[in-house]
């Protein structure tokens, strides 16, 4: 048996979404990237890329993974290029996109032999999270002003557009493209291609994919350009489980149970958003799952299950591929969970374990 805790990957599981991604691909004409923000795990990434375009990327070391472990076609976006990160950088990618006209101009020499795009700010996006709201009152991410675009138009290729959030609405995606087609249309007009970024529940249950494919299809056409999408969550979502063990039990006044693991260190965008893990809630038996670090807060939530439980016991914490992997950490040395990748036979292969010279060697 593996010891727990680990992240299992189910091939399975990724292949529905694949084969969704295929479905959209061909129904609409867009291309598909990666956002490897989201998930990185290069394990998977032969049977990913079969049905992907490329990957896109929002640091030097995610683009230089992108293009060495997946292949294919490679975006460069960073909120911010260092000098020492450019000539680098733009070895690596097909497309490089800048956040602001300053950088853009900044690095213009550098980047002519390659095509180059620039982040485009609507001002308006479907997040609930004022922390992740790309539209946010006074953000960074992204340029608005038409007037100062003009000056780079002759220098860039097309645009990145990132503004949805797990959104499941189409009306409100269709609603918003809309918008963007009017404020910006005559730009758009002079692109060779326009990312829509991620966010896009189109994986989802019950999601109305030929509807998107359709819509897609028409802001092609209009504009006369080719449409990315950067699927993270929606490559990856209910593929994979967080497997943990319970190590103690105790009452406080609710049933406690502690396992191997710990929210701060292998889910951590949970604490950040104020969410509990997506576990199932039915059983007659209430337990608060919590995780083993000193953080008081190391809760994965409280759930019903359908027996007590026990010390030994294995729980499966669902949707634990996005923004985990790519987040975890050694918050109080707790063991990292190893990555294991359920085989389409069934079988378990074990991709990577991490040990104490890995704990010891990222601080110093």
């Amino acid at each position: 048996m593996i010891q727990t805790p680990y992240y299992l990957i189910d091939r399975t599981a990724l292949a529905r979404n694949m084969a969704i991604m295929d479905e959209l691909r061909s129904l609409s004409g867009a291309k598909c990237l990666l956002a490897l923000k989201c998930f990185a795990t290069w394990p998977v990434f032969d049977q990913m890329a079969r049905h992907m375009d490329g990957t896109t990327s929002s640091s030097l070391y995610e683009l230089r993974l992108g293009r060495e472990k997946f292949g294919k076609e490679t975006h460069a976006y960073s909120v911010g290029w260092a000098d020492h990160e450019i000539e680098e950088a733009v070895g690596y990618a097909d497309k490089i996109i800048f956040n602001s006209i300053s950088q853009m101009e900044r690095f213009d020499n550098q980047s002519a032999q390659i095509q180059r795009g620039l982040r485009l700010n609507p001002r308006f996006s479907t997040s609930g999270f004022d922390l992740a709201d790309p539209a946010r009152p006074f953000s960074r991410l992204g340029e608005w002003d038409q007037a100062k675009i003009e000056r780079v138009m002759d220098r860039i290729s097309g645009f990145m557009i990132h503004y949805n959030c797990e959104n499941r609405d189409f009306a409100l995606f269709d609603s918003q493209l809309s918008r963007i087609e009017e404020e910006f249309g005559p730009l758009l007009r002079r692109l060779n291609w326009v990312s829509l970024g991620g966010g896009i529940h189109f994986t989802g249950e019950g999601y109305p994919l030929k509807a998107l494919a359709e819509r897609l299809r028409v802001f092609q056409d209009r504009f006369g350009v080719q449409v990315f999408l950067e699927p993270g969550e929606a490559s990856i979502t209910n593929t994979t489980t967080l497997e943990v063990t319970v190590l103690d039990v105790l009452n406080n006044g609710k049933d406690l149970a502690i396992v191997d693991s710990s929210v701060e260190a292998h889910m951590l965008d949970l604490l950040i958003y104020r969410e509990s893990a997506r576990m199932d809630d039915t059983g007659p038996h209430r337990f608060m799952v919590c995780g083993k670090s000193c953080l008081a807060g190391d809760i994965y939530g409280e759930y019903g299950f359908k027996a007590p439980l026990q010390i030994g016991d294995r729980i499966s914490i669902p949707d634990a591929a996005g923004y985990t992997m790519v987040k975890k950490n050694w918050f109080n040395g707790v063991k990292m969970p190893s990555i294991v990748v359920r085989e389409l036979d069934g079988s378990l292969t074990v991709a990577r374990e991490f040990g104490y010279a890995d704990y010891r060697d990222s601080l110093g």
